[in-house]
């Protein structure tokens, strides 16, 4: 047989070799594979990654590197737009092909078929696959044949079609071209901070596929079993940790439903299937971003377009900050800054306070979490926060308002997770630990809003837009 050529292998968020059904296709081809990651960040305007995120993207790719070099192959690392990049690289190696992974976004949703058109223009053999998902957006729809807009009749349709599929090995090698393209390094494309603040995060996150696979041992050696309460309790290591990992696709879904399963953990019953639903949500987020992609900026729910938000840069800024003077919203705040996450169940607390309580604009509270979250992914965030204010799919009526203190006393009973980020309270009393003003504790605000009253006047302004 001829000597098929080069392949070029696009790599998005999919920075891992197992389960790499792009990278896997390259090799079955035969012939040289090049590894290629284009930074280009100009085309995911106007949802740029954040600053936590680029921070896990920089040792992502170290770690990604490292990888392909004990398989005798390197990262082609490039700046600049994505298709101009993709021919230059053609031109340099000869490549006859290029394969990649599919993303959903907006702006990619708009940019890959621009792409895979003008390849295919120049002669290239291109294809794409699905990486980052169990079902694909498309691949489930209603009886009418429209999106789902509500989780249990969309997860139940997925599980109804099938979610599982044995995961693609990681290759043994590469083989490599007989001259590698010229290529950048990680610090080339300043994704660093200029002045450190990342210590949180280097204390907390290892980037990485392997730090991935070990994470995701540590979770079915333990809290996966009890995940159905667990995942609720802030103060113990309950959850999985795994979202920035599956956002860079360092792992994939199928590669954590086969561990369930070789674990002897049957993903549909206890903590296991709670568990599998968290990556039924995840599936969700992007299904509801690809039928509707205003959403980032708008509400899926357009009668929100007219609610009276308020605009209080001070109170933005306390929550931001954590200085609320609510200790279990502060400490979840904190949380963020420090670590570049917080806990599943706090982002509810946090995001019910800032869109109710507040009553500021859920979009403050997207961009916020975009720049700090190291996970910060478009799908999930636009879901999450629209699932806050009450206008989103499926999302809590707006009448379901989170009260901090009873948020703060039914998942940190005792103030252990409080005390860690808020240490100012680390001495006050179990009984007040949670209570606006925390006892009286010296150093520590008074509440920046009366919790009912601020719950009401929500009411009463989504009364108004009720009505009318």
């Amino acid at each position: 047989m001829p000597d098929p050529g080069p392949t070029l292998v696009w790599l998005r968020r999919d920075l891992r070799l197992a389960d790499q059904p792009a990278l896997h296709a390259a090799c079955e081809r035969g012939g040289p594979v090049i590894p290629v990651f284009i930074h280009a960040p100009e085309e995911e305007a106007p949802w740029q990654s954040g600053a936590a995120s680029n921070w896990w993207l920089h040792h992502s790719l170290q770690a990604l590197e490292r990888d392909l070099r004990a398989l005798g192959s390197r990262l082609t690392l490039r700046a600049g737009p994505s298709l101009e990049t993709l021919r230059s690289l053609v031109r340099e190696t000869g490549a006859t092909a290029v394969y990649w992974n599919r993303l959903y976004d907006p702006a990619f949703v708009l940019r890959d078929p621009e792409i895979k058109a003008g390849l295919r223009a120049d002669g290239l053999e291109v294809h794409s696959f699905n990486a980052h998902l169990l079902i694909e957006p498309w691949d489930v729809e209603t009886g009418q044949g429209r999106p789902y807009r509500v989780f249990s009749p969309f997860w139940k349709a997925c599980l109804k079609r099938g979610i599982d599929r044995d995961p693609l090995p990681a290759p043994a090698t590469l083989a490599p071209p007989g001259t590698w393209p010229d290529r950048l390094q990680p610090e080339h494309l300043q994704l660093l901070p200029a002045i450190d603040w990342a210590a949180g995060l280097r204390a907390a996150w290892t980037p990485g596929e392997r730090a991935a696979l070990e994470r995701l041992e540590h979770f079915l050696d333990g809290a996966v079993r009890h995940y159905g309460v667990e995942r609720d309790r802030p103060d113990h290591d309950g959850t999985s940790r795994l979202s920035p990992h599956l956002h860079f696709g360092e792992i994939s879904p199928h590669q954590i439903l086969r561990a369930l399963r070789q674990a002897g953990l049957h993903p549909d019953s206890g903590g296991p299937e709670a568990f599998v639903r968290e990556l039924g949500w995840r599936e969700f987020a992007h299904h509801v971003l690809y039928h509707f992609p205003h959403t980032p900026e708008q509400p899926l729910n357009p009668r929100f377009e007219a609610f009276p938000w308020r605009e209080a840069r001070r109170d933005l800024q306390a929550w931001q900050h954590g200085e609320t003077g609510l200790p279990i919203v502060d400490a979840a705040m904190r949380q963020l800054w420090e670590t570049g996450w917080m806990h599943n169940r706090l982002r509810m607390v946090v995001g019910s306070f800032l869109t109710k309580n507040l009553r500021l604009h859920w979009r403050h509270g997207a961009r916020w979490f975009w720049d700090t979250l190291v996970d910060a992914d478009l799908a999930a965030n636009t879901l999450g926060w629209q699932w806050a204010g009450g206008c989103g799919a499926d999302a809590a009526p707006y009448f379901r308002v989170f009260n901090p203190r009873t948020q703060g006393e039914r998942h940190d009973p005792d103030g252990t997770f409080v005390r860690r980020f808020v240490p100012v309270l680390q001495d006050v009393e179990t009984r007040y630990i949670h209570a606006p003003g925390a006892g009286g504790a010296r150093g520590y605000p008074d509440p920046i809003v009366d919790l009912k009253a601020s719950r009401q006047a929500a009411l009463e302004a989504f009364q108004a837009v009720k009505d009318h």
